[in-house]
């Protein structure tokens, strides 16, 4: 079997608004009977996959997620000097190699008709069939290809041939990718299996919506004629102790990296200090809410993994919620362990609300 490393973590957010749903309020889950803020996993991997620690640590083999790749090979080909009606067929050959390009309807191809359409609108409905309908992932080696590609074009002043279209890889090292996976619905040939499955983070108690009523101050505004505020609105916002769980496939992680064990552990290295330290960035501005995990725990085994959800089924109450949040999490793990046996061959804790363990010792666990 695998091995897998499982991390768990509790990270407590003052007032803030992370991750907004449609309404822009904080989204919410009902869970054991009670409403519980929640941050969803793709906020939490968009923050980590595009922060600068994970840039820093693994920038030259991060991928790119876009619906744009085909307006950036146009704009490439009109910067070489390539006729625009050319530039246009060949970008769209080659972004349509990555996904199906969005195509005009009748009423915005007479928008783009018209004289007196916006100059925005109109850069917008020209660079629209150039864009991919989903986001692709597009690996470091793809976009390598893609970009000798074009310098061929350029030279020999031609279209692509239909050999040199087959520009997806199986071969990248896009940690991303290899992490989180992608899937390609026109090539599944060309989809990889996440090695990271990344769990919603909720609090570890009921939690409740409360609604920022604010004013803005006109500066220029001298009160004589109006005292009145220049502006009046509403913000949700709410506070709480947060439950995240991450569970690593090392041996998939591997797999998608072809066979690179080395650059696999600084992956799981990065992914670990960006777990622990990088918090969405929702309405940073607003709240300056920014935590750091108070307690992380790593584990390692070929057991099956489980989740240890479960020990907050029942909202913590008082008004020591990150320290019995800690707690209820100890008893859990011990309780899994005493019913199914050894779930994990060995785990390590980091705890900053005592300055116990460390985050350097947790990823140095894990990697060796």
């Amino acid at each position: 079997m695998s091995q897998f490393i499982q991390l768990h973590l509790l990270t407590s957010y003052p007032p803030s608004n992370l991750n907004r749903d449609d309404l822009g309020r904080p989204k919410t889950a009902i869970m054991g009977g009670a409403n519980r803020l929640r941050v969803s996993s793709q906020s939490l991997k968009r923050a980590w996959r595009t922060s600068d620690i994970f840039t820093d640590a693994l920038g030259e083999y991060r991928g790119t997620r876009t619906k744009r790749l085909g307006i950036e090979i146009y704009e490439a080909l009109l910067g070489k000097d390539v006729k625009p009606k050319n530039a246009a067929v060949w970008a769209k050959a080659i972004a349509g190699v990555f996904g199906k390009l969005k195509t005009l309807n009748k009423k915005e191809e007479a928008k783009l008709a018209k004289d007196d359409t916006a100059e925005k609108e109109k850069k917008a409905l020209t660079e629209k069939p150039f864009e991919i309908e989903q986001l692709a992932h597009v690996s470091v080696e793809e976009r390598g290809a893609v970009s000798a590609l074009i310098d061929a074009l350029v030279t020999e002043n031609r279209a692509p041939e239909k050999d040199e279209l087959a520009l997806l890889r199986n071969n990248n090292k896009a940690v991303d990718m290899a992490l989180f996976g992608r899937m390609l619905a026109s090539s599944p040939s060309y989809n990889i299996e996440a090695a990271a499955q990344v769990s919603h983070a909720i609090t570890v108690h009921s939690a409740k919506v409360d609604e920022d009523y604010f004013t803005a101050v006109d500066d220029l505004n001298n009160h004589e004629d109006d005292a009145g505020a220049a502006h009046i609105g509403e913000a949700g916002f709410s506070a709480g102790v947060f439950y995240a769980y991450i569970c690593i496939n090392r041996d998939l992680l591997i797999e998608n990296l072809q066979g690179d064990g080395e650059l696999a552990n600084k992956t799981i290295a990065a992914l670990m200090e960006c777990a622990a330290k990088v918090s969405p960035t929702g309405k940073q501005n607003s709240f300056a809410s920014r935590a750091h995990a108070v307690y992380m725990l790593a584990e390692k085994g070929t057991q099956q993994p489980r989740s240890l959800s479960v020990a907050f089924l029942k909202p913590v109450q008082g008004q020591n919620q990150a320290e019995d949040s800690i707690e209820a999490l100890k008893k859990q793990r011990a309780n899994f362990d005493q019913v199914y046996g050894a779930c994990a061959d060995d785990f390590r804790t980091m705890n900053a609300l005592n300055g116990e363990g460390s985050l350097e010792g947790l990823i140095k666990f894990v990697t060796e």
